[in-house]
């Protein structure tokens, strides 16, 4: 699934293409896809409205729009954004069409149809339970050490299992939490209330520092994931444990022990991570 840094990626270059451009005609071809409102509601509702400006939230891309409306799309596990030329063949499994007032078209492909898109005020997308309220941002300004230790109150959860909770932490997944547990030296099967404060803060400079590496290097594709151009992200190559289970170590050479939290696999090294 997109991450963070994945998903910000795509932000930055929708920001570029898409502010300012009006959508002329929208077509959705599977309803699942499109989640708020009804499908035939949200084509109509979309075309002709003009986009001011484009951001995250956790790893929801928000185009705000010359309304009270905002269109959200969450990538879910193998959604894709691009931006072509009409001309060019679709993607397998293109389900929403939006034409550009350029000529151009912005396309969502989705194979897994795990994405969804949603269109209206944010107040009544978070109301109709269509939008989670999301916990802090870990690359903006206000995550500081003591609130990544308030998101983390509460819970006695395994460390990765809260972290994946994106009401305490937004945008974080998988990859990033195994890789940031592995910098800071912490186990991420530890249960979150009993990490020290030293150890707190270790793990929040090292979330924010394995986010920015993988925003500058486009994302890790470790999977699906493509950019708006429909580009390999680069971070994939720097990966230090995500995906490497049974492999060495590559700071102390002893090979990476593979589990399960949360649902998810994880990997870390027993050696490096007390």
């Amino acid at each position: 699934m997109p991450e963070l840094p994945e998903v910000e990626t795509v932000v930055r270059d929708l920001r570029t293409e898409l502010t300012g451009r009006r959508f002329e005609k929208v077509t959705a071809e599977h309803p699942k896809i499109v989640r708020f409102p009804l499908p035939a509601v949200f084509c109509r509702s979309l075309t002709g409205r003009t986009v001011t400006g484009v951001e995250r939230r956790g790893k929801f891309i928000i185009c705000r729009l010359d309304s009270d409306d905002d269109l959200v799309t969450h990538l879910g596990m193998t959604g894709h954004l691009l931006v072509t030329q009409p001309t060019v063949p679709e993607a397998p499994h293109t389900h929403v069409r939006a034409l550009l007032d350029d000529g151009r078209e912005l396309r969502y492909d989705d194979a897994r149809r795990f994405g969804r898109m949603l269109l209206g005020p944010r107040e009544i997308l978070e109301s109709a339970h269509v939008l989670p309220r999301l916990g802090i941002e870990p690359l903006g300004e206000h995550f500081t050490p003591e609130a990544f230790a308030t998101a983390l109150k509460g819970t006695t959860r395994q460390l990765k299992a809260a972290l994946l909770d994106q009401s305490r932490v937004a945008g974080l997944g998988n990859i990033y939490i195994d890789e940031a547990c592995h910098l800071a030296g912490i186990r991420p099967t530890r249960r979150a209330h009993r990490l020290r404060r030293n150890e707190r803060a270790a793990l929040r400079d090292a979330i924010v520092a394995i986010l920015t590496t993988a925003v500058d290097n486009r994302g890790s594709s470790v999977d699906t994931y493509r950019d708006v151009w429909n580009a390999q992200g680069k971070n994939q190559e720097v990966l230090r444990v995500y995906g490497r289970g049974g492999e060495p170590c590559l700071r102390c050479g002893r090979a990476l022990k593979q589990t399960v939290v949360g649902g998810r696999t994880t990997v870390f090294c027993q050696e490096c991570q007390r």
